[in-house]
């Protein structure tokens, strides 16, 4: 259904039944968009290790955080690159190299 597929902003949310956890995985990843998820368990290792597989730029373990300091956008067809933390910056800068002889100024 187009409401799990799309990025849809607002208050909604899509239960999907699945048959075990590597079935969850794929479909999480079955989307041509990736912004964020979040994984809820009761093993915070474990929700790591899947948030792991799980294929958007932003992953939340049992909570729902936004942090402005971190870097935010999302994967395959999600954001338009980067923002928030240092790499939220690159995009306003142009790299130069100079190169000078030995100085002895």
């Amino acid at each position: 259904m187009e409401v799990a597929q799309e990025e849809i902003f607002g208050p909604v949310i899509s239960v999907i039944t699945y048959e075990d956890e590597a079935d969850a995985i794929e479909i999480a990843n079955d989307s041509i968009y990736g912004l964020s998820g979040a994984v809820y368990t009761a093993d915070l290792e474990h929700g790591y290790e899947v948030a792991r597989q799980i294929r958007t730029g932003t992953i939340s373990v049992n909570a729902s955080i936004m942090d402005f300091t971190l870097p935010f956008g999302g994967y395959k067809q999600s954001g338009i690159g980067r923002e928030g933390g240092v790499e939220g910056l690159d995009e306003f800068f142009e790299i130069k190299t100079v190169h000078l002889p030995a100085w002895s100024g």
